[in-house]
């Protein structure tokens, strides 16, 4: 076993976990904003496979604040 073998280039990027699959993507696609109750909000992703699926839902730019 070489080094490179041990020691595998990981790039740097950003990660999410499928709300559909449960894994891990580097192509995540954003698909649903849940606003928080007591703070920010949190956005749901998918891979790409899913997110055609599941469809887009709302997000923050599409939800309207009434003063």
């Amino acid at each position: 076993m070489t080094a490179d073998e041990l020691f595998p280039v990981v790039l740097a990027g950003f990660e999410a976990w499928c709300m559909e699959c449960k894994t891990v993507t580097r192509a995540a696609v954003a698909i649903r904003w849940v606003p928080g109750a007591s703070g920010p909000g949190r956005t749901l992703y998918a891979c790409p496979p899913h997110a055609v699926a599941l469809g887009a839902d709302a997000t923050p730019e599409d939800v309207l604040r009434i003063p």
